[in-house]
C-alpha cells in the first residue's frame, strides 16, 4: 500500500525526536525501525551501559577505600541481579516510545526501510512516500573482516549477559573496550583489551590516555597495544584470539571475545544509490543545514550524517537544528563546539574542546596548563591513586579552547569546561566562580 506523509523518519534514536515536533505542528508522520523503537543510546548503548558503570562505580569506590576506613571484604557485583535491574529499566522503553507516539498521531512501521526511488522507502509490502524524508538509523559495530570474526560478541550481547563469562577479551581499545572492561573486571572477570595501535582512545589527550592506561593495568586489565587480531578459533576450552605483536604472534585464551573496534553509520542497505543520496564513509553527506547535498528532499542527523562527532549530545542537537529547518525552511546551522565527552573508566576520563594537537593545526597560539592531579586532596579522599588534567587557554583572548580531564567526577566535572568553551567565557572570569568546597568543581579554578 502507497501512503504519503510530510516526513518520514528513518531510525527511532535521539535524532528522531524530530517526528515528534513536526506531528505537533501538524505534519502527518511516519517513523520506521526494525528494530525495537527507542534507539541505539536508550536500548543497546549510553543509558544500559551507565546502569552497569553505577555498580562498578559502587565496588570501585569501597575497594578504593579499603584499608582507610571502608573494608570492602568480599564486594562484589551480582550479575544476575544486577541485569535484572537493568532491564526493569530498560525493557519498558520500546512500548512507551510506541504510545507516545500513538498518541500524537505519528504513525510506525516496524521493518527495515529501503529507498525505492528519491522520497518513497519500501518497508515490507508498504511504500510511504515523503515529502521529506529523515535519515536518523544509528550505528552498528563496524565489520571486521579477519576469520573468525563471527564469534565476536556484539555490545548489544554483552549488555544482555545472564552471566558474564571468566575469561574476557575485548577487540578494539575505544570506549566500549575500556568502559565494558573495567566493569567487567570489578564483576571478577579476567580482562584483555587487544588494540592494534601504539595508543587506544585515540580521540583524547595522549598524556591523560596514558595515565588510565597505567591505572588500568593496576586493576588487574590487561592493555595489549601494538596488536593486530588476525583470526579466531575455537578450541575445548573456549576462544582463541590470535595477534601479531610487534613482529611475535600471541594467543589470547578466552571465553568470550567482545567487538569493541569501532561502530558506523547503520545506513548500508537503505539503497541509498536508489534516492541519489551521496554518501562517504562517516554517512550520509549534508551541507551546512544537514540536508542531503545531492537530495534536497533527504536530511540526515545523528550517526547517519556525515558531520560533528558520533556522540547522543550531537544527535540531540542535530535534533533542534533539523526540526528548525524542516519546519521554517533552512536557517539554522549546527555549532557543535564545547560538545564533552566522556569515557565512563574508573576513574572516568573527559574531553571538551580541542585537542593540543587539533589546536595546533588551526595555528592557534595557546598556553597549556598540564598537572598531574594524583597528590591533590580530592582524589586522595576517595582512595583513588590517578588523576589529571590539561587545559589550552588562548594567549590572545584568554578562551579556554579545551580541557581534558581524568580522575574522580571528571564526567560531571568536564561539562563546567564545555559551558566555558561553548560561551566563550575567559579562564579569569571561570576563575573569579565561588565554587563549594571542598568539591571537584572546586579544583577548577586550580586547574586554569
Amino acid at each position: 500500500m502507497e501512503r504519503h506523509y510530510d516526513l518520514v523518519v528513518i531510525g527511532t534514536g535521539i535524532a528522531s525526536g524530530v517526528a515528534s515536533r513536526c506531528r505537533e505542528a501538524g505534519w502527518t508522520v511516519a517513523v520506521v525501525d526494525s528494530r525495537p523503537f527507542g534507539g541505539t543510546c536508550a536500548l543497546r548503548g549510553c543509558v544500559p551501559k551507565k546502569i552497569l558503570v553505577s555498580a562498578a562505580e559502587a565496588v570501585h569506590a569501597a575497594r578504593d577505600m579499603d584499608g582507610i576506613g571502608v573494608p570492602a571484604g568480599a564486594l562484589a557485583i551480582d550479575w544476575p541481579q544486577l541485569m535484572k535491574f537493568k532491564r526493569s529499566l530498560v525493557d519498558p522503553t520500546p512500548e512507551r516510545t510506541e504510545q507516545s507516539w500513538a498518541k500524537i498521531g505519528v504513525d510506525r512501521f516496524h521493518g527495515r526501510a529501503r529507498f525505492v526511488a528519491p522520497t518513497t522507502l519500501a518497508v515490507g509490502d508498504d511504500r510511504l512516500v515523503g515529502r521529506r524524508v529523515l535519515i536518523a538509523a544509528g550505528a552498528m559495530p563496524v565489520p571486521l573482516k579477519f576469520p573468525g570474526a563471527e564469534r565476536l560478541t556484539t555490545s548489544e550481547q554483552f549488555l544482555n549477559l545472564d552471566s558474564l563469562p571468566r575469561r574476557v577479551a575485548f577487540v578494539g581499545g575505544g570506549y566500549i573496550a575500556f568502559e565494558f572492561a573495567h566493569v567487567a573486571a570489578r564483576a571478577g572477570a579476567r580482562v584483555t583489551i587487544i588494540h592494534r595501535g601504539s595508543r587506544p582512545l585515540e580521540a583524547f589527550d595522549p598524556d591523560l590516555v596514558d595515565l588510565l592506561v597505567k591505572r588500568t593495568r593496576e586493576v588487574g586489565i590487561g592493555v595489549e597495544l601494538d596488536a593486530e587480531v588476525g583470526g579466531i578459533t575455537v578450541d575445548a576450552k573456549g576462544l582463541v584470539v590470535r595477534a601479531t605483536q610487534r613482529g611475535t604472534e600471541r594467543r589470547f585464551e578466552v571465553d568470550m571475545a567482545v567487538h569493541s573496534a569501532g561502530r558506523v553509520p547503520e545506513i548500508d542497505d537503505l539503497d541509498l544509490a536508489a534516492a541519489g543520496v551521496e554518501r562517504e564513509k562517516r554517512g550520509v553527506r549534508v551541507n551546512e543545514f544537514l540536508q542531503s547535498v545531492s537530495n534536497p528532499a533527504v536530511y540526515a542527523g545523528g550517526d547517519a550524517a556525515a558531520s560533528g562527532p558520533p556522540l547522543t549530545p550531537k544527535a540531540s542537537h542535530d535534533a533542534e537544528v533539523l526540526t528548525t529547518n524542516l519546519l521554517e525552511g533552512n536557517r539554522r546551522t549546527p555549532n557543535y563546539d564545547g560538545i564533552a565527552s566522556a569515557v565512563f573508566t574508573l576513574p572516568p576520563l573527559a574531553a571538551t574542546g580541542l585537542t593540543e594537537d587539533a589546536a595546533r593545526a588551526r595555528n592557534l597560539k595557546f598556553r597549556t596548563n598540564w598537572q598531574d592531579t594524583s597528590g591533590w586532596f580530592n582524589t586522595r579522599r576517595v582512595g583513588e591513586t590517578t588523576s589529571g588534567s590539561k587545559v589550552l587557554i588562548a594567549e590572545d583572548t584568554g578562551r579556554i579552547l579545551g580541557a581534558h580531564l581524568l580522575g574522580p567526577h571528571a564526567d560531571e566535572v568536564i561539562n563546567v569546561f564545555a559551558v566555558a568553551v561553548r560561551l566563550g567565557i575567559p579562564a579569569a572570569q571561570l576563575k573569579d566562580v565561588i565554587f563549594a568546597y571542598p568539591t571537584n568543581g572546586s579544583d577548577v579554578k586550580y586547574m586554569l
